[in-house]
């Protein structure tokens, strides 16, 4: 009686175990599955405008000490001599660090890109300033908000907005981390930081025209939330068709955001910056009356783009969208043609707002393309972990 309790007990022990073992087997590869979907980085948050990021920004791991400014750091992916050059953590840590992006182009509008350290010369507040790290940005990953207009003037131009985004998405390093904001009376976030592309492709298809214009309110939300990226490149992409007619924040709230966080903010106006203004209502996608919401504010996108260094381009008709996907797609070249230059600003402790000079005097006839100031101070983020290879 004894032997057949013991084979009974085993009995239900070896049939709880098959159990379990068939229960691993079936949601092993929807894990998998789920994990892929959800692309390599982790979920960024929306900071609300009032609060700071900096306790959420990624840091650098500790690197080994090294002599000079510039270390680099593996990235899987990236061929052998190809590392992403950053400055050295000795470096970062000085008081009044700060690092900035610069483009130069010929008389013909073409990227000058043979340049080196010693044909730069920088100046802060009108004093000179020796160039403590430098950088070419050929290969260097770049974390891109894109930004994109739904109010309801965008109806007829989505299509074309969906199409110029993929191709600038295709056109990006395969290590660039993105997130997608689409935006009317109040922001929408449709996919976090991720560097899966095609993931932040399919999210396109959520874009949908209703409601106003709230681009003050999006471009803080956006420019905070750019500072969870993983690099410490950084750039929006905004694309819209409007006036602010909703926002809670001011187009000097935005441009003090602007002047704080570094971001190169690059913009596409579409419409007509000398429009009429008439009174109108939106109603859903739908706008009657008026021609208020037809005219794109070039002034402060082109404000926005000087301030940080970037480019604004306006589109009076996105008509079969060629000059809007040409728009993306220079806005991606640029961003590979550039150079990365780090000082240390004077008499830190002090902070504040410092005016900024950058030229290239062994090189005459050349524009140089660079943020108005630096606010001395404001902790910039840089790049985090080496991110895994990028999802299939």
């Amino acid at each position: 009686m004894a032997i057949k309790k013991h084979r009974s007990g085993a009995t239900g022990r070896m049939t709880v175990m098959v159990g379990v073992l068939l229960a691993v087997a079936l949601v092993l590869p929807h894990a998998r599955r789920v994990l892929a979907e959800q692309g390599s980085s982790p979920p960024a948050l929306i900071i609300p405008s009032n609060q700071s990021p900096a306790a959420s920004t990624l840091e650098l791991p500790p690197l080994p000490s090294r002599q000079g400014a510039i270390a680099s750091l593996p990235v899987p992916g990236l061929q052998p001599g190809q590392e992403l050059v950053i400055p050295t953590r000795e470096l970062r840590e000085q008081p009044g660090y700060e690092q900035v992006t610069v483009t130069v182009t010929d008389h013909s509008g073409a990227y000058v890109t043979n340049l080196q350290k010693d044909d730069f010369r920088l100046n802060v507040d009108g004093q000179q300033r020796p160039i403590e790290f430098f950088r070419q940005d050929l290969n260097t990953p770049v974390s891109i908000g894109i930004v994109v207009d739904t109010s309801g003037s965008m109806q007829p131009k989505i299509p074309q907005a969906r199409i110029a985004i993929a191709e600038f998405l295709r056109n990006l390093n395969d290590h660039d981390d993105v997130f997608l904001f689409a935006f009317s009376t109040r922001p929408f976030l449709l996919q976090p930081f991720t560097m899966n592309h095609e993931m932040v492709m399919r999210r396109l298809a959520l874009l949908r025209a209703y409601g106003n214009t709230a681009l003050f309110d999006v471009i803080i939300d956006a420019l905070q939330m750019v500072q969870h990226g993983r690099w410490d490149k950084k750039a929006l992409l905004v694309v819209t068709d409007g006036m602010d007619n909703s926002s809670g924040s001011t187009l000097n709230d935005v441009a003090a955001q602007a002047r704080r966080m570094g971001v190169l903010v690059y913009s596409i106006g579409i419409g007509d910056p000398n429009a009429s203004e008439g009174p109108s209502l939106a109603i859903g996608p739908f706008v009657i009356g008026g021609g208020g919401i037809e005219r794109v504010d070039a002034e402060t996108l082109r404000m926005l783009s000087t301030e940080t260094g970037a480019k604004t381009y306006i589109i009076r008709q996105v008509g079969d969208g060629v000059a809007l996907r040409k728009a993306c797609e220079q806005i991606s070249l640029e961003l590979r043609e550039q150079y990365t230059i780090g000082f240390l600003a004077p008499d830190p402790k002090s902070g504040g707002y410092r005016s900024l000079g950058v030229d290239v005097p062994t090189h005459s006839g050349v524009d140089v393309r660079v943020r108005k100031g630096v606010d001395v101070g404001s902790a910039p983020a840089y790049a985090s972990d080496p991110p895994p290879p990028s999802m299939p």
